[in-house]
């Protein structure tokens, strides 16, 4: 019962805990130099509408980001959806978990598997894939696609009217964004629990950027050090107490490690 198929066997794959865990991930590393927080809005698993003649077509990213626009829908509310004619943004980067049977819809030709409609003629009326949506009709600047079953990161740059991939060093994959002055690389290591290897942001000094929760940690641990050294040092507790804030009995438990 590890993955049992839909009930319509229309249905391309379906999402799975690593939809729900990376674009929080990718949420809360997420330091933009040149943005506030209030003026930069981060989607995952939202319906985004992008043709005013089709309103009802929508595509659903894993993730994506639109710079210069109201966190709150007009400033109040949450959004339950992104409309593109209504924000007047397309993203600038939208990311793409890969999952089984949804190599063409994400990945266009460049999925690199065969299909047996691919030479038949499509409707006027079906709606395109996310591909040729983000390529051609939203024009997003970057489309990033990550399949957790490889850890292969491919990253598609908007040139001209066209996609083309870019290159990025199989060892040790990382892209930089000129335009948000960060960068994005597969980093290997513990989230909520789970080890493995994640997408996620990376600074200018090639810093991974921590969560709220670990830079938490981070000043917990600096200030356990510091008291452990006034300790060593031979000052008292009352005083190691005072300047750091924590209990005598707290800094009798650290100054016994």
């Amino acid at each position: 019962m590890y993955d049992l198929p839909s009930e319509d066997p229309e249905e391309p794959g379906l999402p799975d805990e690593f939809h729900d865990l990376q674009p929080q991930l990718l949420s809360a590393t997420l330091r933009l130099v040149d943005y506030s927080r209030d003026r930069v809005f981060t989607g995952s698993d939202l319906n985004l509408y992008y043709d005013v003649h089709h309103p009802l077509w929508h595509k659903r990213p894993d993730w994506f980001l639109a710079l210069g626009v109201s966190r709150l829908y007009e400033g109040i509310d949450l959004r339950s959806s992104y409309v593109i004619w209504q924000e007047g943004t397309s993203p600038f980067v939208v990311v793409e978990l890969l999952s089984p049977g949804t190599e063409k819809e994400d990945l266009g030709q460049n999925a690199e598997l065969p299909s047996a409609s691919e030479s038949e003629s499509p409707a006027a009326e079906t709606p395109p894939r996310k591909w040729d949506v983000y390529e051609k009709i939203l024009r997003v600047p970057y489309y990033v696609v990550f399949s957790r079953y490889t850890n292969q990161m491919r990253v598609f740059q908007l040139v001209g009217s066209d996609y083309q991939e870019q290159p990025i060093d199989p060892d040790r994959p990382r892209f930089w964004f000129n335009g948000l002055k960060l960068g994005l690389g597969l980093w290997h290591g513990e989230f909520d629990g789970i080890t493995r290897s994640w997408l996620r942001w990376y600074d200018a000094q090639d810093n991974w950027l921590l969560t709220d929760a670990e830079r938490v940690e981070q000043a917990e641990a600096q200030l356990r050090q510091t008291a452990l050294n006034l300790l060593q040092s031979g000052m008292s507790i009352e005083q190691v107490a005072q300047l750091t804030g924590f209990s005598e009995e707290r800094l009798r438990t650290i100054g016994s490690i």
